[in-house]
């Protein structure tokens, strides 16, 4: 049986939430961002353990999850946070149809639905 009580090393609820109402939302919106391109590179391949992690199906998933991300907050962040995201999801989505062995129509890939077909 596992103890539920947070041991007392790790912060609480209420000292999470407050830490996190004190963060602007653009800065919460980004940093799920990068993690999202982050998870995505290494299920691509692109880090140095290369092929140990590769994982085309979860890469969809996280490619696809940040195109709508980018898409939905498009308006919320300045050019200045949304230029180099685009940059990058584009960059995924280029690494992901590179890697396919059967690549997906254009249009079809991973985040085209929001992003539109994207070619090299």
């Amino acid at each position: 049986m596992s103890d539920a009580t947070p041991s007392s090393d790790s912060p609480g609820f209420d000292e999470m939430a407050r830490d996190i109402a004190e963060v602007p939302a653009v800065e919460v919106i980004v940093t799920v961002a990068v993690n999202l391109m982050s998870a995505a590179a290494v299920k691509l391949g692109l880090t140095e353990d290369g092929d140990a992690h590769k994982d085309l199906d979860e890469a969809r998933k996280l490619v696809h999850a940040l195109a709508g991300l980018l898409d939905a907050s498009t308006t919320e962040i300045s050019s200045f946070h949304a230029a180099p995201l685009r940059d990058g999801l584009k960059s995924l989505q280029l690494a992901f149809r590179e890697a396919s062995v059967v690549p997906d129509e254009p249009g079809k890939g991973p985040g085209e639905k929001y992003t539109g077909p994207v070619f090299g």
